[in-house]
């Protein structure tokens, strides 16, 4: 029993891991944090045999983390989803404008006017006097995130759709656009244009 729990806590934790940090939604994550529990009971396994009491203390209680994580992930969490889904889903059959949910303008793509893929978005910001979109900040660069490059699109230069943003530009337009500084973003992308140029 001893050596199988060794296999399987290091793999567990690797799998889970790998699922949690993807930040694939709601289902993927709670389903990482069921594979730590696994991960968490059989370093358990590993301390018990092997006399480390520091190592069961620490994955009991981890295991208590993992539980909460589960049903956090695979109970609220996908339930607030898959009600937004609900909703975007409906939106698209009715006579009412299509919906989608905020939370899923991160990571949403996209493209350009000529549907050609640009970027993701990697948040939208909210005037609060009005509620609406002011701005989305678009993530352009290499593969997970390498020489990646910030720019600040202005919600009239966008289209929203239930499943990506389309830029109503060119890609040489938005490659023209001045990238973000770490840390630094405007309170309108206008703001920022006038900054830069001062």
């Amino acid at each position: 029993m001893e050596d199988l729990a060794g296999w399987i806590a290091p793999a567990a934790t690797m799998i889970a891991a790998m699922m949690t940090a993807a930040n694939l939604g709601a289902r993927v994550t709670g389903w990482g944090f069921g594979v730590f529990t696994l991960g968490s009971i059989a370093w358990s396994i590993v301390g018990f045999s092997s006399g480390q009491a520091n190592l069961l203390a620490t994955n009991g209680f981890l295991t208590l983390v993992n539980l909460i994580g589960v049903w956090r992930w695979l109970g609220k969490q996908r339930a607030y989803e898959d009600g937004g889904k609900s909703a975007a889903q409906a939106s698209q059959r009715s006579l009412y404008p299509t919906l989608f949910t905020a939370t899923s303008v991160a990571g949403m793509p996209v493209v350009d006017a000529e549907g050609e893929t640009i970027g993701k978005a990697v948040e939208a910001l909210v005037t609060c006097e009005s509620g609406t979109v002011s701005y989305v900040v678009v993530a352009s660069g290499d593969w997970a995130g390498v020489n990646e490059e910030l720019r600040a699109v202005d919600r009239a230069d966008m289209n929203f759709a239930s499943d990506r943003l389309t830029l109503l530009r060119s890609r040489a337009w938005f490659d023209s656009l001045a990238p973000l500084p770490e840390g630094e973003w405007p309170a309108a992308p206008k703001a920022f244009e006038e900054k830069r140029s001062r």
